[in-house]
């Protein structure tokens, strides 16, 4: 449900962006906070008892995400209608947030074995976010720093909450899609976290305040990204610009992630609008982001327990054209970067391909899974 949420909010935010009929925080909020925060919440409750060895969460964990889900609602409909209401929505996400953090603590400290690695950024991620919430509350507090927190909430958000996971989660699923093993990945994770949070922690505070501390958090996020796209360049090249299956999704959103990074050099010198970059990261990250993982995580959602002939045909049903969305996605997240938002349209046109596509498979493949209970 929440995967098909957040489609279906990455899908209003783009049309809401193209006709422009509301406040720009309006659709960013659609798309970020009504579906990126629960999804990426929802999808660490299936991460984290797999990367601690420990069992399925208890049902008061598995409803965090819908607390994520209202307060991202509720601050869409804040922006929508120009109220106050985002402080409540901010308090409610950052208690879920500080509860969700505990239990990734707890997961970790009663780990069989030592805990994968991905778990600190993973906990790392959920701090950012809830900084990123404590700066909203500030603005309250201190209205003259109102634009300067705005930005540091922004990138503690966008670098922090959501890149630490994305980028994380992005080098223990492209091993599973391609059924082929990155001996090094849990090295890389371990090594590369201080990297990749400094840089967070600088660009945030570099672009709320102090804008040459943007360059150097720049500098240090690219080492985790290059010994990245290294590592994939050497085992998975052929692999990644596949048409069908959801791993040139997943190529396409660590090159969208990179390019997010280049755009902020853009609007740290004044070249690009924040409204513009920010939208720039949807498109070109988020989105093929999302569909790679939901293409490759929504039928062990669906179905748990052991893989089948089932979870095979619904991924490659939901993989199909994969490269052609991604290049849509790429193309049109770097249009509007650069300040074309006619670029929208080619997102909006891959976005429905992928509904269409879910759509379809849900329809067949679920209820087909039921005749069968």
């Amino acid at each position: 449900m929440l995967a098909m949420v957040a489609v279906a909010s990455f899908a209003g935010a783009a049309v809401l962006s193209m006709l422009q009929v509301l406040p720009p925080a309006a659709p960013i909020h659609l798309a970020l906070a009504a579906g990126v925060m629960p999804l990426i919440v929802g999808a660490m409750t299936h991460f984290v008892p797999v990367l601690s060895r420990s069992a399925t969460p208890r049902i008061g964990v598995r409803l965090i995400p819908l607390v994520f889900l209202l307060a991202g609602v509720l601050a869409f409909f804040s922006f929508a209608e120009s109220n106050q209401a985002y402080l409540f929505a901010a308090y409610l996400a950052f208690a879920a947030a500080a509860a969700f953090a505990v239990w990734i603590i707890r997961r970790a400290a009663k780990a069989v074995g030592k805990p994968h690695p991905c778990l600190d950024w993973y906990l790392a991620a959920i701090v950012c976010l809830m900084l990123a919430l404590v700066a909203v509350s500030a603005m309250a507090w201190w209205p003259e720093q109102y634009p300067a927190l705005r930005r540091l909430h922004l990138h503690l958000n966008t670098l922090g909450f959501v890149g630490l996971t994305a980028v994380s989660t992005l080098q223990v699923l492209m091993p599973t899609v391609l059924a082929r093993p990155d001996p090094q990945a849990a090295a890389r994770l371990r090594q590369h976290l201080k990297w990749a949070l400094g840089g967070t922690v600088l660009v945030s505070t570099g672009a709320a305040w102090f804008k040459p501390l943007v360059y150097m958090g720049i500098v240090l996020w690219a080492i985790p990204l290059a010994r990245l796209g290294s590592a994939w360049i050497s085992l998975y090249f052929r692999e990644i610009f596949k048409i069908n299956g959801a791993a040139s999704s997943l190529a396409a959103a660590y090159a969208g992630f990179c390019a997010t990074l280049l755009f902020g050099v853009l609007h740290a010198r004044g070249i690009l609008n924040s409204a513009d970059a920010t939208l720039a990261f949807i498109l070109v990250f988020l989105l093929p982001l999302v569909t790679g993982a939901v293409s490759q995580l929504l039928p062990v959602w669906i179905r748990p327990g052991m893989q089948s002939d089932w979870h095979a045909q619904v991924r490659q049903k939901l993989g199909a054209g994969g490269a052609y969305r991604a290049m849509l996605f790429l193309l049109g997240g770097l249009s509007v970067g650069l300040g074309w938002r006619g670029g929208l349209l080619l997102s909006i046109v891959a976005l429905i391909a992928f509904l269409l596509q879910l759509a379809a498979t849900i329809h067949s493949h679920v209820i087909e899974y039921n005749s069968e209970k």
